[in-house]
């Protein structure tokens, strides 16, 4: 779904439903930019990434409310700091370190996405970049975002360029711009591709 709306932002519902803001195309440039957007959320999509959080959120819940019974018999003032320390703890310890993988594992796997498709994904680096320089504001450290910082999230996409290389076909066999397939298929031949190794 595409929304008209300033943010630059696209996101990833559980289930697979895809939303992309208006505001994130100039930033796209082009259908390659738009390309490696769709990727990343296509990747949540099929990573499971949404179901992830809400289980670990769940998981979170349900900590707390072991921990509140554990010290239900304590001073109100030590239940509140324990529980407070509990929800710092959970947060920055787990909850940010897991959306960031989740993050990362997106952008892997929309870089080869992508490059499947016939992208280019070397247009991916040069999206992010993008997407730093439009940021506005000061950003806060890593260990406190919900994604990887744009250094970390450029490096990473240049570590895993030669893997995603491999599947560039922009003619051929992996797919093309123009979304018209060829209608013919190799006997034999199949639509699984492995990924990684």
């Amino acid at each position: 779904n595409l929304v008209k709306d300033n943010q630059v932002n696209a996101w990833c519902m559980p289930g697979g439903k895809v939303v992309v803001y208006t505001g994130i195309l100039p930033v796209t440039q082009d259908e390659n930019g738009l390309a490696v957007v769709m990727g990343h959320e296509i990747a949540h999509a099929i990573a499971d990434h949404g179901n992830e959080r809400m289980s670990q959120g769940l998981l979170q819940q349900t900590g707390g409310v072991a921990l509140s019974i554990a010290l239900q018999n304590k001073p109100a003032e030590t239940q509140a700091l324990w529980m407070m320390a509990y929800g710092v703890g959970t947060y920055y310890g787990a909850m940010l370190p897991y959306s960031r993988l989740h993050e990362s594992e997106a952008d892997h796997l929309g870089l080869i996405f992508m490059a499947i498709a016939g992208y280019d994904p070397q247009g991916a680096v040069s999206f992010w970049q993008r997407m730093s320089a439009a940021a506005s504001g000061e950003k806060p450290p890593e260990f406190m975002s919900t994604h990887p910082s744009d250094e970390t999230r450029i490096s990473n996409l240049q570590k895993w360029m030669p893997e995603a290389l491999k599947y560039y076909h922009p003619e051929g066999n992996g797919g093309n711009k123009s979304g018209k397939g060829s209608g013919t298929k190799k006997k034999g031949s199949s639509n699984v591709v492995k990924i990684g190794g």
